[in-house]
């Protein structure tokens, strides 16, 4: 999972994953996409903390430019599948909670490594009427293969927000959704929220000793 964890980090940094404000919901989801990713991702490269791997600064561009867009509690109710419906209110917040942390820090390890990448967009294949799209793209680097993406978008009262990714093949959803279940199998709904949480704490101590 090392080497697919790296890939969606890869992709969900420098694609930024974000949307700017209410007006932007009349865009098409992917003149969305590229218009802010390729914001976010200059500033990335332009941002000497960022550079620098400061975890401030980034876990703040992160909050700022991507969770408020990203639908968390789908994303966390599909990668939790029929687990979810067997949680309480409290488990579902705690659970969406930590899996939103996690993801924080996943972006955050990647944000400091952009350096030359770009995007490049395929044509959008989805109707006018459509509520649900994948908006494909790839990322180009100076060395290695380009790195193939999907994004899954759902359109909301409030707009166009992402609620899944495929990096080479691999959605984000499934990739977690393995893990999550064998954890409640292990130890149910709590027992994946303390493993979240004991994982969320030791990347937050790391990033600590990298200040």
């Amino acid at each position: 999972m090392n080497m697919l964890s790296k890939l969606l980090a890869i992709a969900l940094s420098v694609s930024a994953l974000t949307f700017a404000s209410a007006a932007s919901a009349q865009e098409a989801p992917d003149a969305l996409v590229k218009r802010i990713s390729e914001d976010v991702l200059n500033t990335a490269k332009s941002d000497k903390d960022i550079q620098a791997g400061n975890i401030g600064r980034i876990v703040a561009l992160v909050e700022e430019k991507i969770l408020p867009y990203v639908d968390s509690e789908r994303m966390t109710a599909l990668a939790a599948g029929r687990y979810w419906r067997q949680a309480t209110p409290e488990q579902q917040k705690q659970l969406m909670t930590e899996f939103r942390s996690l993801l924080i820090y996943t972006y955050s390890g990647a944000l400091s490594q952009v350096r030359d990448q770009k995007i490049e967009y395929k044509p959008l294949r989805a109707d006018p009427a459509d509520t649900e799209v994948e908006v494909r793209s790839q990322v180009i680097q100076s060395r290695g293969e380009p790195i193939q993406l999907s994004y899954r978008l759902e359109k909301l009262a409030t707009g166009w927000k992402l609620y899944d990714v495929n990096v080479m093949g691999a959605w984000l959803v499934e990739a977690y959704k393995g893990t999550f279940q064998s954890e409640i199998t292990k130890g149910g709904i709590d027992g994946l929220i303390k493993s979240l949480s004991d994982k969320n704490k030791q990347l937050a101590a790391r990033s600590s000793a990298k200040k």
